[in-house]
């Protein structure tokens, strides 16, 4: 199954103590959830949030939620869902890339940040 997700985040929500230098740019690890067969009031399918360390996790530390994610496209064997256009066309074919190791241990600099 294929899952085309349309997302949206509150970038000033970001913790900027988050954001972290990696090899090839700097980075924020984020989590989301995912409902296929439901959606909530405003049509959303699921939540962004940032993704919490291990002793966070063990702790019961909710981070905070950035935004919401639509799914705008499905695709099952020979039954598929059409994209519904609720995406830009700027995004459409950006490939996935590999960011290196999640656990970088390399903060940004508050003048390194662009928002």
């Amino acid at each position: 199954m294929k899952i085309g997700l349309s997302v949206k985040i509150d970038v000033k929500k970001i913790k900027k103590e988050r954001l972290y230098v990696g090899e090839k740019g700097t980075y924020l690890d984020l989590t989301t959830f995912i409902d296929t067969e439901e959606k909530d009031q405003y049509g959303n399918n699921g939540f962004i949030s940032q993704s919490a360390d291990k002793e966070e996790k063990e702790q019961g530390v909710q981070t905070p939620i950035l935004g919401n994610c639509k799914i705008f496209y499905t695709k099952e064997s020979n039954n598929s869902q059409e994209p519904n256009g609720n995406y830009s066309k700027d995004y459409k074919n950006i490939p996935p890339q590999n960011h290196g190791d999640s656990q970088a241990n390399n903060p940004v600099q508050d003048d390194e940040i662009p928002f």
